[in-house]
């Protein structure tokens, strides 16, 4: 199969878990045989435009005209069979998907976080949940609140491209691939066609090493931010240590806007360290040697990659019992969960998974069953290509129109005889 990956890559200032799913899949279907090319734009070049550039950037996020003359030329010059769109903001715009129309190839796009109805993607807003803008069409209270970057002006041109798009989107796109089912009803909500919704989790590679023992730390793996919950884990943990700590140490690697406040909690305790931003070798080992990988975020998140690292690695979670988290963590069985925002329910759950190492490790060894089962690579593979076939069935008048969506906790279930050849800011 021929296949064109369209992709924004966010600033390399801050480590992106889209990025990184984006690179991955690409090497996954690079090494199942399939002849894929990209065409990218980074967010790290707008530092390099001049002043004029620079400003006429806000104006190309609802739509880049010059996108569209370049990608429908390289379209009709080498025909793939299918254009796999991701992050589309900044620099690339919706023009992508008027370039597929003029070019008559059919596209997919995976759905990585809300922005199809909500401007910033998270649903989340002065430390709480937020669906205001979902079911809307003009996104006027993000605009109203200024919630990307906390910045109305900012904001504008998101909600624009919300506004002038929808229809766009709703149309020129074959199957979105929601990477939980947590956030396919959030859109089935919000008004977006239920058909072309389907669940399609993210895969995570094998990382070559699995946990060996008990472990040694708990690990908090990801971006310093409130959404994430890293506020509520200091004030979870500190309530752990006034009440004799846990035997383990907490580990915090990442980066973003909380690092000088997390540095100063972690500065001079034995039982906190802050390990600043681990390269991936390092993400690998850390989690490896971790009693649990703690998930506390406040936003409900699509999927919970970390948490499908730390599954892979044999490493049971504690994670916020919303979002995505619930279809990777079953309460219990591969970790724990928390009440969403609680700092008592997050520190109890902290006190449980390492407070009997024998059920610990039967965790670990579940979690570690339930990637094999749900998240590795010969499954991602399978349905990627599965979700590709369908979509070049349905736009070539294959079958009789789009499948059904089947069990939305599982993905779709369906005949897809139609979509076979022959035979996852």
């Amino acid at each position: 199969m021929h296949v064109l990956v369209v992709h924004n890559r966010y600033s390399s200032a801050q480590p992106s878990g889209e990025n990184m799913v984006v690179d991955q899949e690409v090497e996954l279907l690079r090494a199942g045989g399939h002849r894929v090319e990209v065409f990218e734009r980074r967010s790290d070049d707008i530092a390099a435009r001049s002043l004029p550039g620079k400003v006429a950037v806000p104006l190309l996020v609802p739509w880049n005209p010059a996108v569209r003359t370049e990608l429908a030329a390289r379209l009709r010059a080498e025909r793939p069979d299918v254009v796999h769109i991701h992050n589309v903001f900044p620099l690339l715009s919706p023009a992508v998907l008027a370039a597929c129309a003029d070019a008559g190839v059919p596209a997919v796009a995976t759905l990585h976080n809300y922005t199809q109805v909500c401007p910033p993607g998270t649903l989340h807003r002065d430390g709480r949940q937020c669906t205001e803008c979902v079911g809307t069409a003009a996104s006027l209270p993000a605009v109203r609140h200024g919630c990307y970057r906390n910045s109305r002006l900012a904001t504008v041109p998101l909600a624009v491209g919300l506004l002038v798009n929808r229809r766009r989107w709703w149309s020129g796109v074959e199957r979105f691939f929601c990477i939980s089912a947590a956030q396919r009803d959030v859109l089935v909500r919000s008004g977006m066609p239920p058909e072309r919704l389907v669940v399609k989790h993210n895969f995570v590679p094998d990382p070559g090493t699995r946990r060996a023992d008990a472990g040694e730390h708990l690990l908090f793996l990801g971006r310093l931010a409130e959404a994430k919950g890293v506020r509520l884990l200091m004030a979870a943990w500190d309530s752990v240590a006034a009440a004799g700590g846990v035997g383990v140490p907490l580990v915090i690697a990442g980066a973003g806007p909380l690092e000088r406040e997390v540095t100063a909690w972690a500065a001079g305790r034995d039982d906190v360290r802050y390990a600043g931003l681990y390269t991936p070798a390092q993400c690998r080992d850390a989690l490896a040697r971790s009693v649990a990988v703690v998930a506390p975020s406040m936003a409900m998140e699509t999927f919970g990659l970390v948490v499908a690292e730390a599954m892979a690695a044999g490493v049971p979670a504690v994670a916020a019992g919303h979002g995505g988290f619930v279809e990777l963590v079953e309460e219990g069985v591969t970790g724990l969960l928390h009440r969403p925002g609680d700092p008592a329910s997050l520190a109890s759950c902290l006190r449980r998974i390492t407070a009997e190492p024998v059920r610990n490790r039967e965790m670990g060894r579940a979690a570690r069953d339930r990637y094999e089962r749900g998240f590795g690579p010969a499954v991602g593979l399978e349905r990627l290509v599965e979700e590709y076939r369908t979509a070049i069935a349905g736009r070539s008048g294959g079958g009789d129109g789009p499948p059904p969506i089947g069990d939305k906790n599982t993905g779709s279930r369906r005949d897809t005889r139609a979509g076979r050849d022959g035979g996852s800011r």
